[in-house]
């Protein structure tokens, strides 16, 4: 296990999933940067050629088509990394895909509340327990990433804080299997950063509204709509980066010891700080008042009606 921690970047294989767009894509790049061989996991053909696509100075990209959410495709994808890294081994797995859906969680249909779960926490585990073998074997890593939302859970954000704290309780579990065995896990938890992902959740909120009963989205609406303004004033005024993103995942494949969670962004930290001080009852508090104070007191409905 020693030895495989000097090895030099350009000689270690690394896979990450959820490469396409966002934070995995531009991860992937900066580790190919850096000289690694990256493994990125991709769910369609377009994306494949488009990663494919610049020449690189150090590593390699090499796409990989996985869909997490479907056990064949799994299967597929590790004997491909299998056959990849049959000399140099594997030196770590970085758990990045996943879905966001938003919107009061009374209207949330069921079949999108297990898609969220499916993706997020099931198909993190089931890339790890295809890629496991492997990890052992180079004495490598796991790395698990789930969001600032862990810190604090806001309203309207259920399912996908729902599968971000489930993915940090499976990590806590696993690092402590794993440890004994010569396997690092840790987690990465992005504050708000500026990706595709937030398009996709603002849609798959349209989506549930525009599906449940009239009577009950009136009754969600006006709070929601406020919510969503205010926490895309909170993203369009965040300074975290991709880039930042892309460091804490090198930073981690690095490091001689990781650390079981690394923060990214300010908002990150000072949730993760705030969740440690405050009681629940104050948080909520203070949700309530950054609420009214993104829609105007005149207009706000009173938090609890």
């Amino acid at each position: 296990m020693g030895s495989v921690m000097v090895t030099p970047a350009r000689s270690k294989s690394v896979v990450i999933t959820g490469a396409s767009t966002g934070l995995g894509r531009v991860a992937a790049t900066h580790l190919a940067s850096l000289g690694y061989r990256v493994f990125a996991g991709v769910r369609t053909e377009s994306s494949a050629a488009e990663l494919s696509q610049g020449p690189l100075s150090k590593g390699e990209i090499i796409p990989v088509l996985l869909d997490v959410t479907d056990a064949n495709s799994i299967a597929q994808a590790g004997q491909l990394i299998a056959d990849g890294c049959s000399t140099t081994g594997l030196w770590a797995v970085v758990n990045n895909a996943g879905i966001a859906i938003g919107g009061p969680l009374e209207c949330v249909p069921m079949d999108l509340l297990r898609t969220q779960l499916e993706t997020n926490v099931v198909g993190t585990v089931a890339v790890s327990q295809c890629l496991l073998p492997l990890l052992r074997a180079s004495g490598g890593r796991i790395i698990n990433v789930s969001s600032g939302i862990v810190n604090i859970a806001l309203p309207y954000g259920a399912p996908y804080a729902a599968a971000q704290f489930a993915k940090e309780g499976l990590s806590d579990a696993l690092r402590r299997e794993l440890g004994p065995l010569g396997v690092r896990v840790s987690v990465i938890q992005p504050g708000a950063v500026l990706t595709p992902l937030w398009d996709k959740l603002r849609r798959s909120a349209d989506e549930v509204l525009a599906a449940a009963p009239a009577e009950v989205v009136d009754t969600y609406r006006m709070r929601f709509e406020a919510f969503r303004k205010m926490n895309e004033g909170l993203l369009a005024t965040s300074k975290t980066t991709t880039a930042d993103f892309a460091d804490a995942v090198a930073a981690v494949l690095a490091a001689k010891r990781p650390k079981a969670r690394y923060r990214v962004g300010i908002d990150s930290r000072a949730g993760a700080f705030a969740r440690r001080v405050v009681t629940d009852r104050m948080m909520d508090a203070l949700l309530a008042i950054g609420y009214r104070a993104s829609v105007g007191k005149s207009r706000a409905p009173k938090w609890g009606t």
